[in-house]
């Protein structure tokens, strides 16, 4: 067993003990909001950002911290890192001087505490793999409780999602491609970036609609489009048509995200690769300056 695949299997767990959180310096309603992150906290922050704009609750941005617009008026900052020390994170939150500032992190008691006005404590979810599963899942639920847009069974489904068959032709198929709607946008990029970290695969991602302009043409019998969430009318008829198999799940998009994370730890292992050392990447991204 790898310690990703323990790490999923833990989800449930998690999901629990940050639904019983009440932490200060989220962002309240009407405040326009900029969240950052890296990498897997990016995608969190993309499905947070669409999920409470959508709710009215003020205009709320995401960015790659080493795009942080840092002259743009914000009433808050939000920062998404597991390891408390990237760099793009750290530097996004240093620029945002004058304007409060919020960090979810795993590992407090470092860098990322010196530079955030408030600092979020997610270390139960914290992880050894390379690969991010739990934190940002478990950073997601608590976000999306604060925005009262959680499921009273959400951690239900997440366990239901840990047993639940995966396609059956995935294991042969050469492509996936993942499309989501509104904040599973970010779902589908983040399942994309699992397959392609964990098991080297060709992964694509994007707006449900866009696939048909142009993304389409990839698909064919050894693809498989999988949808977050329900797919916008007639779309999986022209996926199937193509050749393509098509996952739909009845789950919550953010468990169907814990199916997405298995199968890119079965792709991985059935090529003979560490899922949890995926080559040219490591824990946290630190870059020097000279």
């Amino acid at each position: 067993m790898t310690h990703v695949a323990d790490e999923i299997a833990s989800q449930p767990q998690c999901w629990r003990r940050a639904l019983e959180l009440t932490p200060s310096g989220l962002p309240e309603p009407g405040e326009r909001v900029a969240v950052v992150g890296c990498g897997t906290s990016l995608y969190i922050a993309q499905a947070y950002a669409a999920l409470r704009e959508g709710a009215g609750l003020g205009e709320t941005d995401a960015f790659a911290a080493s795009e942080f617009p840092a002259d743009r008026a914000y009433d808050r900052i939000l920062a998404i890192s597991r390891s408390g020390t990237t760099t793009e994170v750290l530097a996004a939150l240093a620029r945002a001087a004058g304007t409060p500032t919020t960090a979810l992190t795993g590992v407090p008691a470092t860098p990322i505490s010196a530079v955030a006005g408030a600092v979020i404590d997610l270390g139960f979810a914290d992880e050894t793999s390379v690969v991010q599963t739990r934190f940002a899942t478990t950073a997601l639920v608590l976000l999306r409780a604060h925005l009262g847009a959680v499921p009273a069974d959400l951690p239900e489904q997440a366990e239901r999602a840990l047993l639940a068959p995966l396609p059956e032709e995935a294991a042969g198929a050469r492509q996936f491609t993942f499309l989501g709607t509104g904040w599973t946008v970010g779902l589908a990029n983040e399942a994309a970036l699992k397959l392609r970290e964990a098991s080297g695969s060709w992964t694509e991602s994007y707006p449900a609609m866009e696939y048909r302009h142009g993304p389409i043409s990839v698909s064919g019998p050894d693809s498989v489009v999988w949808f977050f969430g329900e797919p916008p009318t007639g779309l999986l008829d022209q996926v199937l048509a193509t050749g393509a198999a098509a996952s739909v799940s009845p789950l919550d998009p953010l468990a169907d995200l814990v199916r997405a994370q298995r199968l890119a730890v079965e792709l991985a292992t059935a090529r003979g690769l560490d899922p949890d050392r995926p080559r040219n990447l490591t824990r946290s991204i630190i870059l020097t300056t000279s």
